[in-house]
């Protein structure tokens, strides 16, 4: 297992945008767990992202629940993951795109990754929730424009725990590899629970769509990397 602890991106800027919302997701998981059981059973599901249900209810409903359905989490593993990767991958696109840009960014990838998930799995009345989108179009942008950035992880393999730092391009390279296997492997269940695969990939690609976008100065770098490889 690998365990990301920090990157060696430098940021120039402190990440307001970044850290408020951490904090958003952190006070809503926080709010539902004040609620009885019951209650915040209901809560959840009104709040997040039923494939089934998506366009029944008219316009309005399913882009409230696309947006919402972002910063709900089922658990407090699931709230942390995700915390996580933004804190340490979020600052350097924040510092990149700007603050305004970077709240655009992050709601387009979050909302990229959920379509994708309810066009491969329409049918399904299983809630989707969570933050892993969005924060998936932070690992895209991220690899894209920082590959050769550094990640210290803490590597565990049974009793064996050690520190390293491993370039982006690989770590990131991996994790993506590792959601489309997973992704592929869940087209043929039956019924597919859990982990959204499709959103990952969805919010991966939007996130480096989106930086290439919004960054003119990528679209040339990459070319000239392609150029150069060929």
């Amino acid at each position: 297992m690998i365990f990301p602890l920090r990157d060696s991106a430098i940021r120039l800027r402190f990440p307001w945008v970044t850290l408020g919302l951490i904090g958003l997701n952190v006070i809503l998981f926080g709010y539902g767990r004040l609620l009885p059981p019951e209650s915040y059973r209901d809560w959840l599901i009104a709040n997040s992202l039923i494939p089934a249900q998506l366009f029944r209810s008219g316009l309005v409903h399913p882009f409230r629940m696309l947006l919402s359905s972002m910063f709900m989490h089922a658990n407090l593993m699931h709230l942390t993951g995700n915390m996580l990767y933004l804190w340490i991958f979020g600052d350097n696109i924040e510092n990149e795109l700007g603050a305004f840009n970077f709240v655009v960014f992050y709601l387009l990838a979050g909302l990229g990754a959920a379509l994708l998930q309810v066009l491969i799995d329409s049918t399904s009345p299983i809630p989707v929730l969570g933050a892993s989108g969005a924060v998936s179009g932070i690992l895209g942008a991220y690899l894209l424009r920082y590959p050769r950035a550094r990640i210290q992880v803490l590597l565990f393999f049974f009793i064996y725990i050690r520190r390293v730092w491993i370039p982006a391009v690989y770590l990131l390279g991996f994790w993506f590899l590792i959601q489309l296997s997973n992704a592929m492997n869940s087209l043929n269940m039956a019924q597919s629970g859990g982990v959204a695969w499709f959103a990952h990939i969805g919010g991966f690609l939007v996130g480096i769509i989106l930086l290439l976008a919004m960054r003119p100065y990528e679209r040339k770098r990459l070319w000239k990397v392609l150029n150069r490889e060929s």
